[in-house]
């Protein structure tokens, strides 16, 4: 195997110099160095591609800037790592969604108290 990696776009044999990662959440594509490391759900590209990446309709691209010479770890990682954190699904809290009923009302808001907790409430 070789240690450069080539672009991930069908039937490029140039050496990859940028990696390009999805974040769905902002609608966002971001162009950064190439990272260190592969990363599952990223794409290395090189410079041609890279040059002519255009985004869905409606999704921003962002640049960072590539520095000559080898690649920093520390923005793209940071990224990475937020990319990831974004990714994991928020720690549940054990109550069932969904289930609460209205205690009161200011406006467009509402307070809501869980099912089960109105229920402790009611056999006090």
């Amino acid at each position: 195997m070789s240690p450069v990696r080539s672009c991930s776009r069908t039937a490029c044999r140039q050496p990859a110099v940028f990696t390009l990662t999805y974040v769905y959440a902002d609608s966002t594509a971001v162009l950064g160095p190439l990272a260190t490391y592969v990363e599952p759900h990223c794409y290395d590209l090189c410079a041609d591609h890279a040059e002519r990446l255009t985004a869905p309709r409606g999704w921003e691209v962002v640049r960072l800037p590539s520095e000559a010479g080898q690649p920093t770890t520390d923005d793209l990682e940071a990224l990475a790592n937020a990319v990831r954190e974004a990714a994991r699904p928020a720690p549940s809290s054990g109550e069932p969604v969904g289930q609460g009923v209205e205690v009161g009302r200011r406006g467009h808001l509402r307070v809501l108290r869980s099912a089960a907790q109105q229920q402790q409430n009611v056999e006090r």
